[in-house]
């Protein structure tokens, strides 16, 4: 009982603890919805499509590690699945563990770093570690893993596999970490390609709904929708077990309420703008209890001039407008912003505000019409939420790259200029795409506008508005104390625009013992 993780204990006694929690105002039934099957009602019951196939793929649920569904108007049936403890997701996360990340956080890294790398060790995970069949199942050999009875991923066998102990965190990431990254993406999208096969000869759909903690690898997702049999993608923008919930409430709504269910277009995600708004009269009166210098511009077209002004001067721009969004993406409602055409504004974001690896790529927001222009996605496709990974067009890359990063490895990559948009452009030429329209975020949609007449580039650099090990900010006072603290150079919040070299308290943040409790060794 030792071996199991501390969570199971409270699932064990959740109905007790449910009970002990409502007291009295609550004596009614409970309705309890299987992990995987809330992931897949997550998936299915927002999307613009009336029946679809349903993939959701993650570390594991209660015995579930990926499941095959089939939605049709407001039911859904799950069809197959694969059970713990083999379990693409924690595959990955075992990866994610050796090169040196934080489990169940670090996996963005480990996509990140994957382009600095080549697969050497591809074969040897699928000799060794995990065996996948043409119908999608897999199983893995245990003998390699320490999670089913310990406390770390991996055991000593995968460590003498793989030539010595994990990398310790913080230590310089070496090519061997970068090619172990490569290797295990390289497996995951062969397995997610599989999956998604299968789930089309099961159902026969010609659209896919996807979501679990795997479907946040806009990497596997890209690939998917590019190779993949499926005319229509569509992913669930809270993919991770935070969509869990939103799953279970569908469930609710849809099987045991019986509501019917009226399909959306885009979808019904409301651009997965959910969580609390920012209000102009809460930051004027911020800003104003703050001593703050701000310049308030209430008429959005003189909003727009003057954020696309400073952005086109290379400026970093932090966004705080409208609903915050549910999931882990920053679409344009907390983001900070920069120019996707600057040469040195991947190394300033990462480094300077960030705080965090250099290597970490950057997305691109791109006017939805524009997306085809500059990226290689079939015609027609959306990625509102930041989930599809796409090559940058050849016309867009920069005469003589290729040739130029040949026989250089790992970061020594990064200063190879890779096409006319540099900041987004990751060192594969590959780019996490975010199409952004005026149904879904008209305001963040009208700041590209204007950004695109000005500067003939349709494109802005969007990244989650926090730093190394913060959350995402969501109160007008977040963006304000982390403005103040980073080398931020701009923060609109609302219809209020504030300067850093402007403001006259910046005493008020130490500023170097904040940076310096986020910045890397």
């Amino acid at each position: 009982m030792q071996a199991l993780p501390i969570w199971l204990r409270a699932k064990l006694h959740l109905r007790e603890a449910m009970d002990a929690a409502f007291g009295d105002r609550y004596r009614g039934r409970y309705a309890f919805a299987d992990h995987h099957e809330a992931h897949a009602a997550s998936a299915f019951f927002p999307s613009p499509f009336e029946e679809a196939a349903v993939l959701t793929i993650d570390g594991v649920g209660e015995w579930a590690t990926s499941s095959i569904g089939h939605g049709q108007g407001n039911r859904l049936r799950m069809l197959r699945e694969t059970r713990f403890p083999h379990s693409l997701g924690l595959l990955y996360s075992a990866f994610t563990y050796y090169t040196g990340f934080r489990v169940n956080s670090g996996e963005y890294k480990v996509m990140g770093a994957a382009p600095y790398g080549e697969p050497r060790f591809k074969e040897l995970i699928l000799e060794h570690l995990i065996q996948v069949s043409e119908d999608r199942s897999f199983w893995m050999d245990m003998a390699y893993f320490n999670y089913c009875q310990g406390t770390t991923m991996t055991s000593e066998k995968f460590h003498a596999l793989f030539g010595g102990p994990p990398r310790r965190p913080e230590t310089p990431i070496a090519q061997r970490e970068m090619d172990l990254a490569a290797s295990v993406q390289a497996v995951c999208e062969e397995v997610v390609l599989r999956c998604g096969r299968h789930a089309h000869a099961l159902t026969g759909s010609p659209n896919l709904v996807m979501a679990g903690g795997v479907a946040l690898n806009c990497v596997a997702n890209g690939r998917l929708r590019r190779e993949g049999p499926f005319e229509n993608v569509w992913i669930q923008p809270a993919a991770g077990d935070a969509g869990g919930a939103l799953g279970a409430a569908l469930i609710a709504h849809h099987h045991i309420f019986g509501f019917r269910r009226d399909t959306r277009c885009p979808d019904a995600m409301r651009g997965s703008l959910l969580g609390p708004a920012v209000r102009n009269d809460d930051v004027a009166a911020l800003l104003r209890s703050e001593g703050a210098a701000f310049h308030h511009l209430p008429d959005e077209a003189a909003l727009f001039d003057r954020v696309a002004d400073l952005l086109a001067s290379e400026k970093v721009v932090g966004w705080v407008q409208g609903r915050m969004e549910f999931g882990p993406r920053a679409l344009g409602g907390r983001s900070i912003l920069g120019d996707p055409r600057s040469e040195k504004m991947q190394r300033v974001m990462n480094l300077k505000i960030k705080f965090r690896e250099s290597f970490r790529p950057f997305a691109p927001s791109v006017l939805a019409g524009r997306m085809e222009e500059f990226f290689d996605l079939p015609a027609g496709s959306d990625s509102p939420y930041m989930l599809l990974v796409a090559p940058v067009n050849e016309a867009k890359r920069t005469p003589g790259a290729t040739e130029a990063m040949r026989g250089l490895e790992g970061l020594d990559r990064l200063g190879i200029k890779r096409s006319e948009i540099p900041a987004i452009t990751h060192v594969d030429f590959s780019a996490r795409v975010q199409t952004v329209d005026p149904d879904r975020n008209p305001r963040y949609h009208g700041l590209l506008q204007r950004f695109h007449a000005k500067t003939g580039c349709p494109i802005l650099v969007n990244t989650s508005f926090n730093i190394r090990g913060e959350p995402i900010v969501c109160t007008p006072a977040d963006a304000y104390r982390c403005f103040l603290g980073t080398d931020m150079d701009a923060l609109v919040l609302g219809d209020y625009v504030l300067l850093k070299d402007e403001q006259p308290n910046l005493e008020k943040i130490d500023r170097d013992a904040y940076q310096s409790a986020f910045a890397l060794d």
